[in-house]
């Protein structure tokens, strides 16, 4: 929208010249308003919806493991800080804990405020609260679907995290989202590809637990493209 009304505004002033000077100027203008737009949600809204939907994957299967409980707390302690996370921890308790969870009403404020790049996060973070026990129960991955759907991610995407919490003799395939019939160039294509999504500036979040998760899930990526590489000798 900028773009086109700067560009308009320029041809007005300066014709043809100012146009193309007051398009480029939309296109940074647009870009700048993104970013701020992407980071202005609250940071508390941010910590606390998060630990409901972390709350809502660890109750799925109908019972609270201390290890699920343990790997929530250390990460939002290793990430946020003892103090914060005491914080955190204590308006959830209050104000959170005991009323039933809405994940389209959790998920919404995602939505609204924050890039495609770090929905994908949480549902990173959120498989590692499942996974914390040493095995994820049908209840758990089915509430994490649950949870992407509102998120609006895309199944590839989800099959992509799955794969890393998950073995299978074809995980490094998954991962990048291609068969294991796929073509080198398809191969090479699918990294870059992967590597672009899931790169730790894409999430233009400031939140230390996004951007530790990013940067995992980007090793995950270089990992499974090395491994594909090894077997093929590429």
């Amino acid at each position: 929208m900028y773009k086109w009304i700067a560009a308009l505004v320029g041809y007005y002033y300066f014709r043809f010249p100012g146009a193309i000077l007051g398009y480029f100027t939309g296109v940074l203008l647009e870009q700048y308003s993104r970013r701020n737009f992407f980071n202005s949600i609250n940071p508390a809204d941010f910590e606390i919806n998060l630990l409901a939907l972390a709350s809502t994957v660890i109750k799925a299967d109908g019972s609270v493991k201390k290890q699920e409980l343990e790997f929530v707390r250390n990460f939002f302690i290793g990430h946020y800080g003892q103090d914060k996370a005491k914080k955190i921890f204590k308006i959830f308790n209050e104000q959170v804990k005991n009323e039933i969870q809405n994940i389209e009403k959790l998920s919404k404020v995602f939505i609204k405020r924050t890039r495609y790049e770090t929905r994908l996060q949480i549902i990173h973070f959120l498989y590692g609260v499942a996974n914390s026990d040493g095995k994820i129960a049908n209840q758990e991955l089915d509430k994490i679907n649950q949870i992407a759907i509102a998120l609006g991610i895309n199944l590839l995407d989800v099959e992509s995290i799955k794969a890393m919490f998950i073995k299978s003799s074809d995980n490094a395939y998954k991962i990048l989202e291609i068969e294991s019939d796929a073509s080198d160039e398809q191969v090479k294509t699918a990294y870059r590809n992967m590597a672009k999504k899931y790169h730790p500036d894409r999430i233009y979040s400031k939140d230390p637990a996004m951007i530790k998760g990013a940067k995992e899930k980007f090793q995950e990526v270089q990992k499974a493209y090395e491994i594909i590489q090894k077997e093929r000798g590429i």
